[in-house]
């Protein structure tokens, strides 16, 4: 749970902009969506190693 402590006159919307951060980085609604379906082991890995090869790519490109 997450507990955001507001200071004395400050604005709400500064405060939710905090909670909002902070809810991003515990990657809560990430965790949730990626278990809504079932992905067999293999195809996960199929997909980091083409994610992987995207971005080796980019590099490859960047450097020439």
């Amino acid at each position: 749970m997450l507990i955001i402590p507001v200071k004395e006159g400050e604005n709400i919307d500064r405060a939710l902009k905090r909670f909002k951060r902070k809810f991003d980085r515990t990657g809560t609604m990430r965790q949730l969506r990626t278990r809504q379906q079932f992905t067999k082991p293999s195809v996960q890995r199929r997909a980091q190693i083409q994610k992987a090869q995207y971005i080796q790519g980019l590099r490859d490109q960047e450097e020439v």
